[in-house]
This record gives structure tokens, sequence and C-alpha cells, in this order.
């Protein structure tokens, strides 16, 4: 991140960067009754790899991605697939709110710049979440809105259309390198801020990391 560059919006991924993420602990808790407590952490990673590998392809609504991951987490540890562990799944997406060292520098930030998220969530699901985060945002846009997840490219032209910007009118913050940071930059996103939430490894850019959204407003001056 250039320190000297003023952006015209900061726009941020939601989910994880933003709200915290507890697939982890909802996951192990429905299938603890099938599944060991070790086993229960692996049948977490076969569903997550499920969910990446699920928005790789054409758009389709958020919870089918999800329904359709853990059915192929269900078929590959051989245990009963439930409809109603997915729709507690989703139910609690919009109850998880945001990290604790969000709300107050996010405040900052939205005093003098205007702040928009790009999820990689549906309409439905995202709302109650962007009611946590304390301020206003800007634009709110979804991969439903979209039609593509990211990691497609097309995710960010349609967030570069919809703001009618261009690639170096943004400050991009997010937590994710696979579905954020790689694409932004190869469409010409020159200022990016990673915040480490331990989904990643470390990236080789420490100008560009910080462990805390404060780290974000200090650079700012906010």
């Amino acid at each position: 991140m250039d320190k000297t560059f003023v952006p015209e919006f900061i726009t941020f991924d939601m989910m994880g960067t933003l709200i915290k993420l507890n697939w982890t602990g909802e996951a192990q808790d429905l299938v603890s009754n099938q599944l060991s407590p070790e086993d229960g952490k692996k049948f977490v990673a076969t569903f997550r790899n499920h969910r990446e590998n699920e928005i790789i392809g054409n758009y389709r609504d958020y919870p089918i991605i999800i329904r359709d991951s853990w059915q192929l987490a269900c078929n590959d540890w051989r245990i009963q697939f439930k409809q109603a562990d997915v729709d507690q799944l989703i139910d609690s997406l919009s109850t998880w709110g945001p990290h604790d060292d969000v709300v107050e520098p996010l405040q900052r930030l939205a005093a003098k710049y205007r702040l928009v998220v790009l999820t990689n969530h549906c309409d439905a699901l995202v709302r109650n979440n962007a009611d946590k985060l304390g301020v206003e945002l800007h634009r709110l846009f979804t991969a439903q809105q979209a039609q593509a997840y990211k990691p497609h490219k097309a995710a960010f032209r349609y967030l570069f259309d919809q703001l009618e910007a261009s690639p170096t009118d943004l400050l991009h913050v997010s937590a994710h390198l696979w579905h954020d940071w790689i694409p932004a930059a190869q469409l010409g996103v020159k200022n990016q801020v990673y915040i480490d939430r331990g989904f990643d490894p470390l990236i080789t850019a420490p100008e560009a990391y910080t462990d805390t959204l404060a780290g974000v407003a200090d650079r700012l001056g906010v």
C-alpha cells in the first residue's frame, strides 16, 4: 500500500475479514454424534475444500453451494446427510457478528471515506451482519448481484462498473489471498491491505500486512 495514496473508495471483503467465520464450530457440533473430535476437524476441512470448489463454476445461490458442499462432505465421510443441518448452518451465518477489532476503526474510516463491501454471499444472508458493523456503508455488493463469486474476476469487474471507478481508485482490504488479493491485483488494484485472520500463509509484502483493522485506519491517518 502506497502510504501517500488517498482512495476514492475503501472496499472490503466481508465474511472473514470484517465478520467472524464460525464454520468450524458449527460444523463440528453438527457431526459430533457421528464423528470423533479428531475426525470432526478433518470433516470441516473437507467441507471447506468442497465450498472452495463449488464457487468456481457457474454462479449458483449461496444456500445451494452450502447444501451441495455439505452433501459432498457427508458422502466422503460416509455419514448421514440431513437438510436440517444445512438449514442450521445457513441460519447461523447472520449471527456471527464482527471481529472484536472491527467496529471502532471502521467508524473512523467511515468518517472520511466511502466504504464499500464486496462479499461472496447472497443478499438475504448478509444484511443482518452488515447492520452489526456500526457504520452506514456507501454500497454493499454481493455475489448474487454480480452473478459471480470471488476469485472470479467478474465479481471485481462488477464492483468497478457499479462504482464507476478504476482499479487504481480503490484501497481493497481483505483477509483472503486466493479470493481477493490475487484477482484484484491481476485486475490492477495496486493498493491493498491484507489482514491476517489465519486463513492463508503470511504474504511476503510487509508494507501491505496488518493484523487488525485498526492498522488500516492508522495507515490512513484517521
